[in-house]
């Protein structure tokens, strides 16, 4: 305490002054850029991989709304009973059998993914893998419930 009264004395004549007087400021502020550098990375990137492809095999059994195949680009078409998502993907419409064929596609141009992939290929004959879902054969027990 002795030398904080003795620098406050020598500072401003006595320390009474010390306290009555707004404090000077020591610290000088400077300012710096704020933007910080921009580096470069060597070894970037290592995206988590999308697993796109088949999600059921031929043969395999199926209920309504199951992903069949994912897809960036038109490999696999929709066939019977099967629907084709906006990103591409193919899901069962209703529950069956999954039957994969080799078929000549009948492309619909107005669709966007085919103008995106098959613009340059019109007039072609084209051959592509058709998801296809054959139902469950429904039962033959009926009641007769009047007679015409």
């Amino acid at each position: 305490m002795a030398t904080l009264q003795n620098f406050a004395a020598k500072c401003f004549g006595s320390t009474s002054q010390a306290l009555l007087k707004p404090a000077e400021s020591l610290a000088v502020s400077c300012r710096f850029a704020s933007k910080k550098s921009g580096s470069t990375t060597q070894n970037a990137g290592n995206a988590k991989p999308k697993h796109r492809g088949w999600k059921r095999q031929d043969g395999a059994t199926v209920t309504s709304g199951t992903i069949l195949a994912t897809q960036n680009t038109t490999r696999f078409h929709p066939g019977l009973n099967v629907g084709f998502g906006r990103n591409g993907t193919l899901f069962a419409i209703h529950p069956g059998k999954v039957v994969v064929t080799c078929e000549k596609v009948d492309l619909n141009w107005d669709h966007t993914w085919i103008q995106r992939n098959y613009i340059d290929r019109q007039g072609q004959s084209i051959y592509k893998k058709h998801f296809n879902v054959i139902p469950e054969p429904e039962h033959k027990r009926f009641k007769l419930i009047d007679k015409i």
